[in-house]
């Protein structure tokens, strides 16, 4: 059941029609939502007693934050979203907030369908509001939800607007910084293995790379996309070995990434740190267990998911709170350089 079901023959449509505005302005508007310009919320009113408009009752209880459930939605498939352990530590950062409120977490591993079937169940009602990570270009049905609900990223979005609200790490920096790390070491022919380049993850620690090496005003080594998989650095690295033009350092922008690649690595009787030296990021437990033990950029995960889940709670008591959160990152030093 929907809060936009009527009883009688005016619909929402007809109300935003009248009003001058969205259909999702005038779900705000009925839904008791602070996130309406005072403009928007006297021409909804208007409308709504001009047309004699009576949203359905039960489905504004749902929409009025009755249900107490919290929906993350992660567009990735089951076998990364389980198998890479910075989603852990964010469900556990979410979950350690959320135990702390009446609210209960609702999980979405939303990549077998292009979110139609996450898109209804939020629009529904079922939820009072959403948690979105791990998201990229093609994850357009996400602006459909947050047509509805409140909506925190885990990471800046894809196509950022000043409404939106999200806690990110600062990729850029971490990138940059992982870098600087290996040219302070004597490195100077330095490759790096992406995560996929439409998520802004990917975008933003392949931009702090290129910064550091154009401060330090060196060349550009080899770059392959790795699509933040131990799969995908396995294979990148491979291609990074056919070409036969190795590089001395790799920054490797996740540790899953690294994992693979140093496998490749060893069985080609490359060592690392003495022939290759070698930065990660994430600073996850992937990190300790790889020999030598992973150099590698901390992101703060289980921070950045009770951050998002605080956000979201605050927005759905109607508390003010910041649109962008950004978290820092830190270089742990190991043996990999």
């Amino acid at each position: 059941m929907s809060a936009d079901t009527v009883r009688g023959s005016v619909t929402i449509e007809e109300v935003a029609a009248a009003a001058g505005v969205s259909r999702s302005t005038v779900s705000r508007v009925v839904n008791g939502s602070t996130a309406v310009s005072p403009e928007a919320l006297d021409a909804v009113n208007r409308a709504i007693a001009e047309l004699n408009y009576v949203p359905n009752r039960a489905a504004r209880s749902l929409a009025s934050r009755q249900t107490h459930a919290i929906a993350l939605i992660v567009p990735e498939d089951t076998t990364r979203f389980f198998g890479d352990p910075f989603f852990a530590a964010i469900v556990s950062g979410i979950n350690a907030r959320l135990s702390r409120s009446d609210y209960v977490l609702n999980l979405f591993i939303a990549n077998d369908d292009p979110g139609d079937k996450t898109t209804s169940y939020v629009r529904s009602g079922a939820v009072d509001g959403a948690i979105v990570v791990s998201h990229h270009t093609s994850d357009t049905f996400i602006d459909r939800i947050a047509a509805v609900v409140p909506v925190v990223y885990g990471g800046r979005p894809v196509r950022e607007r000043e409404r939106d609200y999200y806690v990110d790490v600062d990729n850029v920096r971490g990138g940059r910084d992982a870098v600087a790390h290996l040219i302070a070491h004597g490195r100077r022919r330095i490759a790096t293995i992406t995560g996929p380049l439409n998520m802004p993850a990917g975008v933003d620690r392949l931009r702090g790379y290129r910064q550091a090496l154009q401060e330090a005003g060196l060349l550009e080594g080899p770059i392959e996309d790795g699509r933040f998989t131990s799969d995908g650095g396995t294979a990148a690295m491979r291609r990074m070995l056919e070409r036969g033009d190795l590089p001395d350092a790799i920054f490797i922008a996740s540790d899953l990434m690294a994992r693979g690649a140093m496998s490749v690595l060893t069985a080609a009787g490359i060592r690392v740190p003495e022939d290759i030296s070698i930065v990660g990021f994430d600073d996850s437990p992937v990190a300790t267990s790889v020999s030598p033990a992973l150099t590698t950029m901390r992101q703060p995960s289980f921070a950045q998911g009770e951050r998002m889940a605080s956000i979201l709670l605050d927005l759905l008591a109607g508390r003010e709170a910041p649109h962008v959160t950004i978290l820092e990152t830190e270089l742990i030093p190991r043996d990999s350089v």
